[in-house]
């Protein structure tokens, strides 16, 4: 009778029947909840000490640089780095935190069985539980984005310019679809094992093998795959092109490759470039917004698409799984 009357009246319909009353109720847990409120503080201390170092130092340059606003997020004052180092840090491990127990507290606490006694499909409530985590985590990155922007509005005395917010809110969008990634990777862990504690550690693991060992590891394949024989130009495009594909496996060289393409405007190209590059870059011409989102588009479709493959593959677990009262 308590779940019943914690998680409401849904009426009876389709598959997706209760889906809101779901995303409600873990938004709530979420907002509420002891964990959050700590990792709050922790990405709020971290964009203020940030952004306050880099505002300090971009004063002195007011009026000289275009895109002033977008240097808060990337220029690092010592012995603190920049605001998006720190996001490519902590946005993982803020995901993981809001959804590796998310099914399988459900199980130890033998509530699974009594919420699908409810009106509510399996499709619904693994899916609110998703959104629910996806919607609290870009609210927090909004909430630091707008601190970001208030902040350096008040130390730098001048507002941002039409294309900085664009570019800032697809940095934002880019970012919700990073975390996006780690929060179905834990998801997927929580349905796979029935331990929190196993789930935390499989979902830390992998984020700390693509963070540490993937770019070595990457490395290692182009040279053994593509060696240097003889030296040639081709044999160094062709180990470089491989390295790179390599590494664009992980999400994280992903990520970095959107947030320098969307917020130094005047990157033209990643991996080798060319002459023509080369002499845009020296010159200090950015590209407009149009080239630039053209130029990541790969990148954001992989983050997406990664996304939606492990949620697919959480959902076809948790359907297979037999649940008991």
């Amino acid at each position: 009778m308590t779940v019943s009357r914690e998680w409401g009246r849904v009426r009876e319909g389709s598959p997706w029947t209760g889906l809101w009353a779901v995303v409600a109720k873990e938004m709530a847990d979420y907002l509420t909840g002891v964990r959050m409120r700590i990792l709050e503080a922790i990405i709020v201390l971290t964009a203020f000490g940030t952004v306050f170092a880099a505002a300090e130092n971009l004063r002195n340059t007011v009026g000289q640089d275009r895109f002033l606003f977008l240097r808060l997020f990337t220029v690092n004052v010592d012995p603190l780095p920049a605001f998006v180092g720190f996001l490519a840090f902590l946005v993982p491990l803020i995901a993981i935190a809001l959804t590796f127990d998310s099914v399988n507290g459900e199980f130890n606490r033998r509530t699974l069985s009594r919420i699908l006694a409810q009106p509510i499909y399996r499709d619904a409530l693994l899916f609110g539980k998703f959104l629910a985590g996806l919607f609290t985590l870009a609210l927090v990155l909004t909430t630091i984005w707008l601190l970001i922007f208030g902040l350096g509005l008040v130390r730098l005395g001048l507002p941002p310019s039409t294309e900085e917010v664009v570019r800032s809110l697809w940095f934002l969008l880019a970012t919700v679809f990073y975390g996006g990634i780690w929060m179905a990777l834990a998801l997927l862990f929580s349905v796979r094992f029935r331990s929190p504690a196993t789930a935390a550690l499989a979902s830390i693991a992998v984020w700390l093998f693509f963070a540490v060992f993937w770019s070595m590891i990457a490395n290692v394949l182009a040279q053994l795959l593509f060696p240097l024989r003889y030296g040639l130009v081709q044999e160094v495009l062709a180990q470089s092109r491989a390295s790179l594909f390599f590494s664009r496996i992980s999400p994280i060289t992903l990520y970095t490759e959107i947030t320098l393409a969307l917020l130094r405007p005047t990157v033209r190209a990643f991996g080798l470039i060319l002459p023509t590059q080369l002499e845009g870059m020296i010159l200090g011409s950015p590209l407009p917004l149009g080239q630039s989102l053209l130029l990541i588009w790969p990148q954001l479709t992989g983050l997406i698409a990664a996304t939606v493959l492990l949620f697919a593959l959480s959902y076809v677990w948790f359907q297979r799984q037999e649940i008991r009262a």
